[in-house]
């Protein structure tokens, strides 16, 4: 069973930075591509960025410059730096993972901008 942790959410001033990390568990398929979600209260999940296993990544219009996404294949982790945080970025981060065609996610981790 595909599982996926996440982790590194907390509360952070405007202007910081988290770094979220996503444990990736019960597969060792090659072929896949992750990504970060997030859901603010009242408003649809939407992605973040993502990562293919061939090593290509984007970011949302709304995170570029901001957010890096990267792995770390032998551990079998992804992450997401978050820097420059606004409170806008306020929301639970969702990893999810799709190889052959199946949909993993993670349970979320709550990120609040907040002074």
């Amino acid at each position: 069973q595909v599982q996926l942790v996440e982790s590194g959410g907390g509360l952070v001033q405007p202007g910081g930075s988290l770094r979220l990390s996503c444990a990736v568990s019960g597969t060792s398929s090659s072929v896949y591509t992750m990504s970060w979600h997030r859901q603010a209260p009242g408003r649809q999940r939407e992605l973040v960025a993502f990562i293919t296993s061939g090593g290509v990544t984007d970011v949302a219009d709304s995170v570029k410059g901001r957010f890096t996404i990267s792995r770390d294949n032998v551990k079998n982790t992804m992450f997401l730096q978050m820097n420059s945080l606004k409170p806008e970025d306020t929301a639970v981060y969702y990893c999810k993972r799709v190889s052959g065609g199946i949909a993993r996610w993670g349970q979320g981790t709550q990120v609040t901008v907040s002074s």
